[in-house]
């Protein structure tokens, strides 16, 4: 099977941590015999970037002898349903549906009935949208790149202090929607309790290094107002590294009642006692062999099912038909 994957999301020399779950996708994809190619164009440059990418995407239609083209986020989308010869699977990742920004969510529900398939993040966004067709496929996860270092050679490597509590916030502390301000004043009152703890901030870092950090640190904080299937956290629970998350996405889902970690109010007192106790005494979770089920391999999988049976899906009254378990 070959595919055109198109995106405004993916890993670039100046970004090397965007978009690094559709490229791990499209990688897993591979590996399973899946012909691959990526059209890529930048959302964070010059919107005339979205009009180029218009005569890029037919331009590639008409080179390629492909089967289906696969859509990341909804932008992406629009222009690849930009043509109807080919059958066009869409991902919504979560914050464009439910309202980062807000105007996408309403584009979100007008263009969704218009693809062959449609593929969410977690149940809340299918849900959001109310697509019964709609499949729930999270990101997977890379076990082999997220593995767990011995935290004092991890520590070693990065040059961070042996005797520090050190919490991790991995991401874009600058979007309002990442909430960061709790964080500060939630490790305000940490601090409080407990002097030796600091705060470690990961951004724009090469997806590679991420797991020394989760290695490194006693616990990940998330604190987002929005997220569909947060990697972050799944990638925390790939290095065994405990979490302390606001009710977000589908962590309640992914952390279930792992040992170690914590779900807590989005309130900064709530949110530094999850942390306090998780750092007064640290200890690694059994996070990994709870995610196996989320590995990157088994992922490719449900989508390559995906992907067979739109290509042979029968249209009925111009609607999806759902042919596959979802």
């Amino acid at each position: 099977m070959r595919v055109l994957v198109v995106t405004n999301m993916y890993p670039s020399p100046e970004w090397p941590s965007f978009g690094t779950f559709v490229h791990d996708q499209v990688e897993a994809l591979r590996a399973l015999g899946v012909e691959v190619d990526v059209l890529s164009f930048d959302k964070r440059g010059s919107k005339l970037r979205y009009l180029w990418a218009f005569p890029r995407y037919w331009s590639a239609l008409l080179r390629g002898r492909y089967d289906l083209v696969h859509a990341h986020y909804v932008l992406a989308g629009v222009v690849a349903r930009a043509q109807w010869g080919h059958k066009v699977v869409l991902t919504h990742h979560g914050p464009e549906v439910l309202g980062q920004p807000p105007w996408q969510a309403p584009l979100c529900k007008l263009v969704t009935p218009l693809f062959d398939a449609v593929i969410h993040v977690s149940e809340e966004v299918r849900r959001t949208l109310r697509d019964e067709d709609g499949y729930v496929i999270p990101c997977g996860v890379d076990l082999e790149t997220f593995t767990p270092v011995p935290r004092d050679e991890a520590r070693r490597q990065l040059g961070l202090p042996q005797d520090a509590r050190l919490v991790l916030f991995a991401g874009d502390h600058w979007r309002p929607e990442k909430r960061f301000d709790l964080v500060e004043a939630a490790m305000g009152l940490v601090r409080r309790e407990l002097p030796d703890a600091e705060l470690i901030l990961l951004t724009k870092q090469p997806h590679d290094v991420v797991p020394l950090y989760m290695s490194a640190c006693d616990a990940l904080v998330l604190t987002s107002d929005l997220e569909g299937s947060p990697m972050v956290v799944k990638e925390a629970m790939a290095c065994n590294l405990p979490v302390v998350s606001v009710r977000v996405g589908d962590v309640p889902e992914v952390i279930g009642t792992t040992p170690g970690c914590a779900l807590a109010e989005r309130d900064p007192a709530d949110i530094a006692a999850k942390l306090i106790a998780t750092l007064r005494e640290p200890r690694r979770t059994d996070g990994r062999g709870r995610i196996e089920h989320l590995r990157h391999d088994r992922i490719a999988r449900r989508i390559l099912e995906v992907y067979r049976h739109t290509v042979t899906v029968v249209e009925k009254e111009g609607a999806r038909v759902p042919t596959a378990e979802r």
